[in-house]
């Protein structure tokens, strides 16, 4: 009993070890680097497009193999017992069919293009989930300024409050001026716990690219990090006009479309190398009944093309080639559009933060401030501070969207244009 029981313990024990080291360990801080590690682990994407790219691998492997021989046995006639003419005619054949027309180097040709297409594709699934990934931190790190910036409004707006009850006190302005600050207070809590909430949303669907569907089903999918950690205020430039221009040669995007298209072509000649029918060339040895007696057979036979040509399987190849074409078409046209928007979207959100960094922020966080010393010292009513703690709020909340929409325009740059590398990988 023991001796069945202990290859099951150890295969217990060698899965649990293998578990563990798949489980990301959990970190306070989680930078980007760390977690593109984290989603490039192999993920069921990934792995399936990999076990393709091996599957076409199989596929050149036989394309290039040979047809194999026959060997036959023929026994013709049987004489009566006791006959002196043996045990009738009996002839052995060795038969070798001849590939006519390139059809081998067609068949491997095809094959290798269509490796050439798995490998793209894994290349292109790669750059997606890096887009993905990139866009999920930087969401997790704008959730994390939102947060931030709420928690700031909450105690401006809590100072605020206090102000104004201090005047009703004193009697300076009316109760009513105490419930509008009461009431902008519970407004600015709310959109703080709006604010919680989108975060954790957003960590966990960063989390979510790394950990098992059981594990993120269950609500557990940030518990491997506590914050994301980068520079969010930073954008990359805009590609140069000379990756604008060139970017349909090089785009891993298109690149499997692209090589779709040298696939069919290929598959095309292979139907076209087909037509030609294939030559079996035989030897062999045929002993006749006397046991005295034997011959040499050579023999040629060559199918008559006239009636099957291949030309159905010709026609649809060159249908399936131009399909092909089309389809390329279609995929760069799509890929130009968003690669035009994206590259807009970037610039404006540099033109926008460059704005609000430099004139609206501070001039509304001046405001704000003397608005409410203002209000303290009986110089404004509490209408103004209302509206310049909005005003700032409405900013501060402006240049967190900017921030957003240009991450997320730059990491679909990248997908498009292959660009892996992270603005600040820590």
């Amino acid at each position: 009993m023991v001796k069945f029981l202990w290859p099951l313990a150890m295969a217990t024990l060698v899965a649990s070890m293998h578990a563990a080291a798949q489980t990301p360990e959990p970190q306070t801080a989680l930078t980007l680097r760390a977690a593109l590690a984290l989603a490039m682990q192999a993920p069921p994407g990934l792995a399936a497009a990999r076990y393709e790219t091996e599957a076409q691998d199989g596929l050149v492997m036989q394309a290039s193999a040979r047809p194999n021989p026959t060997l036959s046995f023929e026994r013709v006639g049987r004489s009566s017992v006791g006959s002196a003419e043996g045990d009738g005619e009996k002839t052995w054949q060795l038969s070798q069919p001849l590939e006519l027309g390139g059809k081998r180097a067609a068949r491997v040709a095809a094959a290798e293009r269509g490796r050439d297409v798995a490998g793209a594709t894994l290349e292109a699934q790669r750059l997606e989930l890096h887009a993905d990934v990139v866009t999920a931190f930087y969401e997790v790190l704008v959730a994390q300024e939102r947060l931030r910036l709420a928690q700031d409004g909450s105690e401006l707006a809590q100072r605020a409050t206090q102000a104004a009850s201090k005047r009703v006190i004193a009697g300076k302005v009316s109760p009513v001026d105490e419930t509008k600050a009461k009431l902008a207070e519970a407004n600015v809590r709310l959109e703080q716990s709006s604010a919680a909430s989108a975060l954790a949303s957003a960590r966990h669907r960063l989390a979510a690219h790394w950990l098992q569907p059981a594990a993120a089903g269950t609500g557990t999918a940030t518990a491997g990090f506590e914050r994301a950690e980068g520079d969010i205020g930073m954008l990359p430039e805009p590609p140069s006009a000379a990756a604008l221009a060139s970017w349909r040669a090089q785009s891993p995007a298109l690149m499997p479309a692209r090589l779709e298209v040298e696939r069919r072509k290929a598959v095309s000649k292979l139907e076209l190398a087909n037509r030609a029918p294939d030559l079996t060339v035989s030897l062999g040895s045929k002993r006749m009944a006397d046991p005295s007696r034997s011959q040499t057979v050579v023999g040629l036979s060559l199918p008559l093309p006239l009636f099957d040509r291949n030309q159905g399987n010709v026609l649809a190849a060159q249908r399936q080639a131009d399909k092909a074409d089309a389809e390329l078409a279609a995929a760069a046209m799509r890929l130009e559009s968003e690669l035009a928007q994206s590259v807009q979207e970037l610039r404006a959100a540099r033109q926008a933060l460059d704005m609000l960094r430099n004139d609206i922020l501070p001039a509304a966080q001046q405001a704000s401030e003397a608005a409410r010393k203002g209000f303290e010292y009986g110089k404004h009513n509490f209408i103004d501070v209302l509206d310049a703690q909005r005003t700032l709020l409405q900013a501060r909340a402006q240049y967190l969207s900017a921030l957003s929409d240009g991450h997320r325009a730059a990491a679909a740059i990248e997908r498009i244009l292959g660009h892996t590398a992270p603005n600040n990988e820590h």
